[in-house]
């Protein structure tokens, strides 16, 4: 049987703490260690390392070399799309010249026969009054078209601007096959001969 006074519970005791779990403090050393060398925390990704090897890597100097290797390259091709305009461009002018030249070829070669007539007037003295006018017209304007009479006597004979109708012999005064006689005169524009000078020629004596 218990008397009024009352007791004081007791406080249970608290256990002291002992030091760290040893896989805590283990772990907890080893994060130190990590973060001292620069090495990632577990659990976290890891920071971009700079490579020991910088070879790959573009060199101000090697860019400046692939700057001037483009730019040789651009200027070469340059030069060639402007040598291929200029070849172009001399195509277009020679062929326009040969064009021009073919329409005033077939123009004028019809022409020389009218031509013909006035010669052979002129040669028998019919040619005056207002034929004598036209014809004078006729040949000024053949000619500023850039037709071109050749062939007078005394020329020497060329196959390539000369039809030899007759041969005449010997003539002691010429030095190489020469044209005597000229049946009908020849004609050209520039270098193209329209109709060539029709002619009778004369040989170099012998000895």
């Amino acid at each position: 049987m218990t008397d009024g006074s009352h007791e004081t519970p007791e406080t249970p005791e608290t256990p002291d703490q002992g030091p760290l779990d040893g896989s805590l403090e283990d772990e907890a050393v080893a994060a130190a260690d990590a973060a001292a060398a620069g090495s990632a925390v577990p659990g976290e990704p890891e920071a971009p390392q700079a490579p020991d090897d910088l070879s790959g890597l573009a060199q101000p100097g090697d860019e400046l070399a692939v700057a001037r290797q483009l730019s040789d390259e651009r200027l070469v091709d340059l030069q060639r799309l402007q040598a291929e305009y200029l070849n172009y461009k001399r195509r277009v002018e020679r062929d326009r010249d040969l064009v021009k030249q073919n329409a005033t070829y077939a123009a004028l070669a019809p022409i020389t026969e009218v031509l013909d007539t006035i010669d052979r007037a002129r040669e028998h003295a019919e040619l005056e009054g207002g034929f004598k006018s036209v014809a004078e017209q006729l040949e000024r304007t053949v000619a500023a078209a850039g037709l071109e009479k050749f062939g007078v006597a005394g020329d020497p004979f060329d196959p390539s601007l000369h039809e030899a109708l007759s041969h005449l012999g010997q003539d002691p005064e010429v030095q190489v096959t020469t044209c005597k006689v000229i049946a009908k005169a020849g004609y050209k524009i520039g270098d193209r001969v329209v109709r060539a000078a029709q002619v009778l020629v004369v040989d170099p004596a012998d000895g």
